[in-house]
């Protein structure tokens, strides 16, 4: 019976299907990743600073154009990740913060519910995080 770094018996869990990323893509990715920090920083610092006011305009589109490529990029490696927790947990991340931003759910807890669900999905143990969902 096989067991992963936590411990967690690995036999029993469906994991998403893998394919090829070339290293050159995930070395560029973590450049991307750190492109979209600084933009998702800011677009939650608009929020929780009422006086800042909405985020420019520069960073929802460094946040939204580095976002979309690093959905790419994963998907790249893991080629089920809409049926993964990740896709799931990106899916709601996206439709929590469309949500708040046009109004219809209190702004500055929702976008930071939004960023707090995506920083412990993202930091979640392999196990859980490509675990396939259906």
């Amino acid at each position: 019976m096989a067991t992963d770094n936590n411990g967690d018996n690995s036999d029993n869990v469906r994991m998403g299907r893998t394919g090829h990323r070339p290293f050159w893509v995930l070395k560029l990715s973590i450049g991307i990743r750190a492109v979209h920090q600084v933009g998702a920083a800011v677009f939650l610092t608009s929020f929780l600073l009422s006086e800042i006011g909405r985020p420019p305009p520069l960073y929802i589109l460094l946040a939204t154009i580095s976002g979309v490529v690093l959905l790419l990029v994963e998907a790249m490696r893991h080629r089920q990740i809409y049926r993964e927790l990740s896709g799931l947990t990106t899916f709601i991340k996206l439709l929590m913060i469309g949500l708040a931003y046009h109004g219809f759910l209190p702004e500055t807890l929702t976008i930071l519910a939004a960023f707090m669900l995506a920083s412990i999905s993202s930091h979640a143990p392999k196990l859980y995080r490509h675990r396939l969902l259906y």
